[in-house]
């Protein structure tokens, strides 16, 4: 039966929603690398989950994994966030969500959380780290530790100049959403590898962005890899070498993506991304060059009435 919570060995994973809908990109613009056959091919189960059919724009889920492990609620990325101010990215701009009722509705307060991962420091994987507290952006979790790869922190702190294939996107993401946990002294950032527990392991895998991460899950017999942006659709999966058009270095984002998705298919492991909307996650096996979608993942699809 389809629902929004599974059980992987003793973890717990909630699927909890903040927005549905189009990402104002058509798939030629979002994927420039990918082939048009491609989409023409598999429309008739991208649409409309993944593609919107009457306007050829993307469909995307912000959306946050809530995981119960070892007695600790943990959040992997907090998606866009409400009241933000983003000039370059008006479609992320000063939103008014139910994220935080949502949360409650799984039964977690913001004081509940003990650990937030942030896969990476894009616009929508940072934005509930914080809220708006009158005029001041204060941690929305005040009991959790961050977790942040440090290679992702040094790139984007603003004082450090680097240049950026996504422009301006990312503009006052660091200042108003990374910023205050820091100064909060609530932030880890780590290198390589950090082990959450004994069911949660981060590991790098650099390319859409340098500190972009994968959070293993092995628990009894059962394996996860949680790969936020690493693939954004499943057109990733059919062709694995497709970047997306915010990836900073394309060949270590195609390198990263062989790697963990080959890992998955080989070992049967449940491959949950940051964005697809439907059944939000899936098994993968080998298909030629790439691979192909074996099971959905049991959660409830989402649909974009069902998410407004």
């Amino acid at each position: 039966m389809p629902t929004n919570q599974i059980t992987l060995g003793d973890v717990t994973i909630t699927r909890i929603w903040e927005y549905f809908g189009p990402v104002e990109m058509t798939p030629e613009t979002f994927f420039p690398e990918s082939s048009p056959h491609t989409w023409e091919k598999h429309s008739s189960w991208l649409e409309p989950h993944f593609v919107a059919p009457e306007t050829r724009i993307v469909n995307s889920a912000i959306q946050t994994w809530l995981l119960r492990s070892e007695g600790r609620n943990i959040l992997v990325d907090t998606g866009v966030g409400n009241h933000k101010e983003r000039p370059y990215a008006p479609v992320w701009g000063h939103l008014e969500t139910d994220f935080l009722d949502n949360l409650a509705r799984a039964g977690v307060q913001p004081e509940d959380v003990d650990i937030v991962i942030n896969t990476h420091l894009h616009i929508d994987h940072v934005g509930w780290n914080t809220y708006l507290d009158g005029r001041t952006w204060v941690p929305t979790f005040p009991n959790a530790t961050y977790v942040i790869p440090k290679a992702d922190f040094d790139f984007w702190n603003p004082v450090n100049e680097h240049p950026t294939v996504f422009g301006r996107g990312n503009q006052n993401v660091f200042e108003d959403s990374v910023v205050p946990v820091h100064e909060a002294g609530l932030t880890l950032l780590w290198e390589d590898t950090y082990t959450i527990d004994a069911n949660l392991r981060l590991d790098l895998a650099p390319g859409h962005t340098p500190g972009s991460s994968a959070l293993t899950l092995r628990s009894g017999t059962d394996l996860a890899v949680f790969v936020g942006d690493m693939l954004h659709n499943p057109v990733q999966l059919i062709e694995p070498d497709t970047n997306s058009c915010f990836c900073e270095d394309p060949a270590a984002a195609r390198a990263s993506r062989g790697k963990v998705l080959g890992w998955a298919a080989d070992n049967n492991a449940l491959v949950i991304p940051a964005h697809l909307g439907g059944h939000g996650a899936a098994e993968v096996v080998r298909e030629g060059s790439g691979f192909a979608i074996k099971n959905w993942a049991p959660f409830a699809a989402y649909s974009e009435k069902a998410a407004r």
